[in-house]
């Protein structure tokens, strides 16, 4: 397998499940403005869409969207419990919270990462909305639970913590919502997650 990726971005957190579930893969950076690769190969070819993440399979196949590929990995490695078993509310609810990232949290940053950023009346709105995803995140996580679903790591818990993490560059910092803080600095020190970081220069 392949992923293709941009460095902090959300293919982050498929790097962090390839890792959990021990597979056996590469990767490759992506520039999105130039639409090449780190090998100069055309990207629009690998994902017309131009965005990452793309993960290029065995089959031949690329899949994108993270929370698809996410699932993905997961049910390709049932024993690293990083999903519900498909057809159980578990799942449901996994989806769910996958799909609140995805559509809420995730695009509510859109606008701390445009090339003009956000003023005045235009950024007080975008905080407000952004406020609001984490302030669901602290609600789920307030009952003392060490992640999203529970007791288990699972691909949500990759997903929330590479979008929550995105808190700090973006200069908003976590200290409002102090469970969201906790989980971020527990998921960090997973050793999945520090070896993706690292092999993507995040951190040392």
């Amino acid at each position: 397998m392949k992923l293709y990726y941009i460095p902090g971005s959300c293919s982050l957190a498929v790097h962090i499940a390839l890792n959990e579930i021990g597979a056996d893969f590469k990767i490759e950076k992506v520039d999105t403005k130039q639409g090449v690769t780190e090998t100069g190969a055309d990207y629009a070819a690998i994902n017309p869409d131009g965005y990452v993440p793309a993960l290029s399979v065995g089959t031949g196949d690329v899949f994108t969207e993270a929370p698809a590929i996410l699932q993905y990995l997961a049910d390709t490695a049932p024993a690293s419990n990083l999903a519900p078993a498909a057809g159980t509310v578990d799942r449901v609810r996994l989806q769910q919270q996958l799909n609140f990232t995805a559509s809420e949290l995730h695009k509510s940053f859109s606008p701390f990462f445009a090339e003009k950023l956000p003023e005045g009346d235009a950024k007080e709105a975008a905080l407000t909305k952004l406020f609001k995803k984490f302030a669901h995140l602290e609600r789920l996580l307030s009952d003392g639970r060490e992640f999203v679903m529970g007791k288990d790591f699972t691909v949500a818990d990759a997903y929330n913590f590479v979008v929550a993490s995105w808190a700090v560059p973006t200069g908003i910092g976590l200290d409002r919502w102090p469970n969201v803080a906790a989980f971020v600095e527990r998921v960090s020190k997973r050793p999945a997650v520090m070896k993706a970081m690292q092999a993507e220069g995040l951190i040392a």
